[in-house]
């Protein structure tokens, strides 16, 4: 009998769209260098514009202000490298503040960049955050000097899922005189998001989350912005951005836009109903479990939970030996055997971060995934634990 596959680990990545498949698949025949001037080249740009209003619209921006990237990582390290382009000879006429907010959640691309731009003469402010991992905005203004340029919130945390208020930390930050940028990896694409709402300068977002390719994302650069790019070179996306255009990727970004704009809206709401299944169940078939993020203001598709007495690597491998993906966290960290940053910020005990998992779902999970996953988990972690020497023992 084939074993049941169960994937639940849509925050880290998700599975290509039929119709994104069907797309690329087509557009391999297409070869042509969009910056070429002939017939090959133009209809390889054709297609790369496409692709920019089709993201463009669905952000609520102009396609000029959108730029193509190699990642959601690319993106945060091009908008936090611009405070540090002075200290690297740039000759750029912005006005240089080498002093960056952020937070003490954030992905590991802002955290890492945020320390080496320290390096370069950059000052940084590490926000901390509650037990539900939500900023406090008091000290957020507090934060901001003369020197501040870039205000750095995520919108939707990938570990536990927690929704920040970006539409009122971007106009503290414009009240205060300091740009805003919000990572918008995990939130695009599963949430409504109109940038000129939220106020922000700068939003990155991923294809490879919202069922497109890997190795293509885009940048929101509001117009009018200063911007000094981080990979010099030739001219390409209106010169903020070197390098020939990935187009086969930016247009599998274009085409998962397409369907998360028809389907994003009835999707969120099956999954929210998995997701309280799955919540549900495990509360009334497991003791001694902690659910981690906010109660409410949070990404429906993703679920934290701690179990105490239960290591969170061991849970991850004796599930995947069910047939069942989860994530201890997030996986650009996953080599590391440090407990969650994100949630020892909200300061929970360091047990108990090492007994935490995170289910993320996606639009292919059924009902029947939800009571699989419920017709296993609770005996591993019985299993586990019974091989605690500390659970359950006084």
């Amino acid at each position: 009998m084939t074993q049941r596959q169960v994937y639940l680990d849509h925050n880290s990545t998700t599975p290509l769209h039929p119709e994104v498949a069907k797309t690329l698949t087509e557009a391999m025949t297409v070869f042509g260098n969009p910056s070429s001037m002939h017939a090959f080249g133009r209809q390889a740009k054709g297609m790369v514009n496409e692709a920019r209003e089709r993201v463009a619209s669905f952000i609520g921006a102009l396609p000029e202000e959108v730029i193509f990237v190699g990642s959601g990582s690319e993106g945060n390290n091009t908008v936090l490298s611009i405070l540090g382009c002075a200290a690297t000879g740039c000759s750029c006429d912005r006005v240089h503040k080498p002093h960056i907010v952020t937070t003490a959640i954030e992905h590991p691309c802002i955290l890492e960049t945020s320390k080496c731009l320290t390096g370069r003469g950059s000052k940084v402010t590490y926000l901390g955050v509650d037990e539900y991992g939500k900023i406090d905005l008091k000290e957020l203004r507090d934060s901001i000097t003369e020197q501040t340029g870039v205000v750095s919130v995520m919108m939707a945390n990938n570990e536990i899922g927690t929704l920040q208020d970006v539409r009122e930390a971007a106009r503290i930050a414009h009240e205060k005189g300091a740009l805003f940028h919000t990572d918008a990896v995990q939130a695009f694409g599963k949430i409504p998001i109109n940038v000129h709402d939220l106020g922000v300068d700068f939003l990155t977002a991923s294809a490879h989350k919202i069922y497109g390719p890997k190795g293509v994302g885009a940048l929101y650069v509001r117009r009018g912005v200063q911007f000094c790019p981080l990979i010099h070179g030739g001219h390409q996306e209106r010169g903020r951005r070197a390098g020939t255009e990935n187009t086969l990727g930016i247009v599998g970004m274009g085409k998962s836009v397409e369907m998360r704009s028809l389907e994003m809206a009835d999707e969120a709401a099956r999954i929210t109903s998995l997701r309280q299944t799955l919540k549900a169940g495990i509360e009334e078939r497991i003791p001694d479990v902690w659910f981690n993020g906010h109660p409410t203001d949070t990404l429906q598709s993703t679920l934290n939970v701690s179990f105490a007495g239960a290591e969170g690597e061991s849970i991850l491998l004796y599930l995947d030996l069910e047939g069942i993906a989860v994530s201890t966290g997030s996986a650009c960290a996953s080599g590391s055997l440090d407990p969650s940053h994100v949630l020892m910020a909200t300061g929970m005990p360091v047990e108990r971060a090492h007994g935490s998992i995170r289910m993320s779902l996606g639009r292919g999970n059924t009902m029947q995934d939800v009571e699989y996953v419920l017709d296993k988990l609770p005996g591993i972690i019985s299993r586990i634990r019974e091989m605690s020497t500390v659970y359950g023992r006084k």
